[in-house]
């Protein structure tokens, strides 16, 4: 039997609003569907067509997510291993190996057997599983945030996603933070570059 590997990573360190979200996918023998790549070098419309054709090849896929309070209990780098151990939780069978997209492994005990894990830098670029999971990730987050935009128009989170744009801060300036908001992500970040 052939070990069984998932590729790990994640989307939404950056925002200032919204969760960090973690996608864990098993491929078999690491096939990625063409195309497949890093979420960042892909369209919206790309990466969705990619997600789909993902879900349908992969042996198994599961998203974690940590949501704006967590990520302020926590910090960001623990809320996005928080996310990942969720996401490999989630998936339908116990992988035996991770591939984590960056320079350090979440703590991998507690997953409910034996799982080694390497960390690698530019992982999204370099290995199948990691970029699909980075078009996994990215896309049930985007989709998340576009639902949130329904709740909360005042922020356009349907054009940034609670990403640090021009007008994500002026929204901030004008109405303060919802509850998506990452209160350790600092007010006074908010309000810093709007003004000018």
């Amino acid at each position: 039997m052939s070990p069984r590997i998932a590729g790990v990573d994640e989307a939404g360190r950056g925002p200032l609003a919204g969760p960090v979200v973690a996608a864990a996918v098993m491929l078999r023998a690491g096939r990625a569907p063409d195309g497949v790549k890093d979420s960042k070098l892909l369209d919206a419309d790309t990466r969705e067509r990619l997600a789909v054709e993902i879900r349908r090849v992969a042996l198994g896929i599961g998203i974690g997510w940590a949501d704006p309070a967590e990520i302020d209990a926590l910090n960001i780098l623990q809320a996005t291993f928080l996310a990942m151990r969720r996401a490999v939780l989630a998936l339908p069978m116990l992988p035996h190996r991770l591939l984590i997209d960056g320079n350090l492994l979440p703590n991998l005990e507690g997953l409910g057997g034996r799982i080694s894990g390497r960390a690698i830098i530019r992982g999204d670029v370099t290995v199948g599983s990691i970029s699909a999971a980075s078009i996994l990730a990215k896309c049930e987050r985007d989709a998340y945030m576009l639902r949130m935009h329904a709740l909360y128009p005042q922020y356009e989170f349907a054009s940034h996603k609670g990403y640090p744009t021009v007008a994500h801060r002026r929204a901030l300036a004008q109405w303060g933070p919802c509850p998506l908001h990452r209160r350790t992500f600092a007010p006074r970040y908010y309000l810093r570059e709007c003004v000018a």
